[in-house]
């Protein structure tokens, strides 16, 4: 009697062992769920031409979405400015400003610190060059920028541009030291390119127009801004193949020196806002980017705080008897007397509901104080 239940034990174990076999063997060699994939930091660096809105960013961005690119992450402590187009507009692209600035008031450790960059793309110097400083100057400021990357982050790579032409009404001379400045880029990043943090030249500047691809003789229009697109788009995606993404801690920022007041727009410590009145869904807020003995920088954001798409915007503003308009980017700007009127370009006048744009000018005279009442009217 007691050797059968010992006898239907082990036949039921018996086959029950081909089932816990076949459960070892599924469990083994089932793979592990793939990580994400940590995204590429893109800092695209320098001035009006990148950032004011600098819509060759929308393009190049969704270029790089439609052909696979998506582990991107585009960064900077300024945001989109307007295009149209769904993008990552994050940037470092300051209207006005000048390398050298830059990199002699050490602003970009601090922008470095708050977005820690895989990837730079940088376009700098176009007022540099404005401003008549020797290429050479340039160029040192340029090795400082990338010091101060390289700082951050040891395996930066930096994309550097051999800027567009210059041919602005008020500055004959800016084509020829666009040149002068191009033709030591070469060699430039040649002695300071390393294996761990190489330096790439995008030649930007052969085949690009200013009659043709610019608005103003230095800013992109549509055409140029698929040319600049295009130029990037190949030189990036070979960084991206190369690159591998840093850690998404923070580095702590290192001290830095004080700006110093300098003959060239600086930033402001303590921009001044001045908020306009609400006028057919737009308005325009100012404020002060960089200021100088004898004068100063304006910056001025236009949104349409509406719930409809507006066509086109004018902005108006007084300034005080002596200061005057010497320079404007990103807008149509006309002064008469002290009324300053600026009517949008060509390229940013379509706004949708909470879209916004900027446009700057340089001005001579003491800064504003208190700051004018800013009028904003949609077209």
């Amino acid at each position: 009697m007691s050797r059968n239940p010992l006898r239907a034990a082990l036949t039921a174990l018996a086959a029950l062992l081909p089932v816990l076999a076949l459960g070892l063997t599924l469990t083994t060699t089932t793979p592990p769920a793939a990580a994400a994939a940590t995204p590429v930091r893109v800092m695209p660096l320098g001035d009006s031409i990148t950032g004011s809105p600098g819509c060759w960013r929308a393009l190049l961005w969704n270029r790089l979405q439609s052909t696979g690119h998506t582990d991107v992450d585009f960064v900077g402590t300024l945001g989109p400015q307007g295009c149209g187009v769904p993008y990552d507009g994050d940037n470092e692209g300051h209207g006005g400003y000048l390398a050298t600035n830059v990199a002699n008031q050490n602003l970009l450790p601090g922008w470095l610190a708050a977005t820690r960059p895989d990837v730079v793309l940088m376009h700098f110097g176009t007022n540099d060059v404005w401003s008549n400083i020797a290429p050479a100057t340039i160029l040192a400021a340029y090795s400082k920028l990338v010091d101060q990357m390289r700082a951050a982050n040891p395996a930066t790579t930096v994309l550097v541009a051999k800027i567009i032409p210059m041919n602005p009404a008020s500055c004959p001379e800016c084509g020829s030291r666009t040149v002068a400045l191009n033709a030591l880029v070469d060699g430039w990043a040649a002695g300071k390119t390393t294996a761990a943090s190489p330096i790439v030249v995008v030649d930007q500047w052969t085949g690009f127009s200013t009659a043709t691809d610019t608005y103003d003789g230095v800013h992109p229009n549509a055409a140029g801004d698929q040319k600049m697109s295009d130029r990037w788009y190949p030189a990036l995606v070979a960084a991206l193949d190369r690159t591998t993404p840093g850690p998404t801690t923070s580095p702590t920022a290192g001290p830095t020196s004080s700006p110093t007041v300098s003959p060239s727009p600086t930033t402001s410590p303590s921009p001044t806002v001045s908020p306009s009145p609400t006028a057919g869904g737009c308005t325009a807020t100012w404020r002060i980017a960089g200021q100088w003995p004898g004068g100063f920088q304006g910056e001025v954001t236009v949104r349409n705080d509406g719930t409809a798409p507006i066509g086109g915007w004018t902005v108006r503003f007084p300034l005080a008897a002596g200061q005057r308009i010497s320079q404007a980017w990103s807008a149509d700007v006309t002064q008469s007397g002290t009324t300053v009127t600026a009517r949008n370009a060509s390229w940013n006048g379509a706004l949708a509901p909470a879209a916004q744009t900027t446009f700057g000018f340089l001005a001579d005279g003491a800064v504003p104080n208190p700051p004018p009442a800013v009028t904003c009217a949609a077209n």
